[in-house]
């Protein structure tokens, strides 16, 4: 089997930092602005093209790379800056304003001017229905309802959403009954708490759920125009925010806030122990 090229990217907000090992195991760092749309598309791609010496505009030599692992702030960036996807919330009747009052929590105790944080979605959707903490049944989902619902987020030009319902952490039942809805009128983006964040508490459960919502299409789209550029054969794979590596299409925006910083950690965790600390 013939030797091929690693690369290792960090993709940070303003260079993108790239070490390349040659199949002969030598070690080529490279830096470039992560941001130049007049000189190209894509700076950890255009990083691995000048390690290569392609030329500008010719494809890739898929054959020539094994793997391509990168850290990314692209979510970050997004979240920060308050560019991701237009979201709506879909939650349980009752519950509209859950997210917002959250767990009322002030760092600064005496401060007479509350600054809340800016919502990530744009509308509230109640859904009628209620599972009680021990599965019973208090009201029956209206699927109807939540159809009329949905399908009003569609007209509006939404095209992510986030289902977050009481209890179904346990009970899904619900959620998933919205999802196939969801599907069915045509959203391309549906985070539903029991699988992105199957905790207790509503507060946390849909938080994560809504930031899932909000990021994962612009992610989606960067870790598709990345692999469009490298073609079939390298392994493109990703830094989460836990500091583990994860395939390209698993992906997700909840697993990505913390992505670049979070290589950091662990390359510096493993060059301090090479240096015997």
């Amino acid at each position: 089997m013939t030797a091929k090229w690693d690369f290792w990217v960090d993709r940070g907000g303003t260079f993108t930092d790239i070490v390349g090992r040659a199949p002969d195991g030598t070690l080529h760092p490279h830096k470039v602005l992560s941001e130049n749309p007049e000189a190209y598309r894509d700076a950890a791609i255009q990083g691995i093209r000048e390690l290569l010496a392609v030329e500008p505009g010719a494809p890739i030599p898929s054959d020539k790379i094994a793997t391509v692992k990168m850290g990314t702030t692209v979510a970050t960036n997004a979240l920060l800056e308050r560019k991701g996807e237009r979201t709506a919330l879909f939650i349980t009747r009752g519950f509209r304003d859950a997210l917002e009052i959250g767990y009322q929590a002030r760092p600064h105790i005496f401060a007479k001017e509350i600054i809340k944080p800016e919502l990530l979605y744009e509308r509230v959707h109640e859904i009628t229905e209620r599972v009680r903490a021990d599965g019973t049944v208090e009201t029956s989902l209206d699927e109807a309802g939540a159809r009329t619902e949905m399908q009003s987020a569609w007209d509006e030009g939404i095209r992510s959403i986030a289902i977050v319902l009481m209890h179904a952490y346990a009970y899904p039942a619900h959620e998933k009954a919205l999802r196939k809805i969801a599907e069915e009128i045509g959203f391309p983006q549906i985070s539903v708490s029991h699988e992105v964040s199957p905790l207790m508490k509503l507060v946390g459960r849909g938080d994560t759920t809504v930031v899932d919502a909000y990021l994962s299409p612009i992610l989606r789209r960067y870790v598709t125009q990345v692999q469009e550029e490298l073609g079939e054969g390298p392994r493109l794979m990703f830094m989460q925010s836990s500091g583990g590596l994860t395939a390209a299409d698993l992906f997700q925006g909840k697993d990505a806030i913390l992505s670049g910083p979070a290589g950091g950690v662990v390359g510096a965790v493993e060059t301090s122990r090479m240096a015997g600390y």
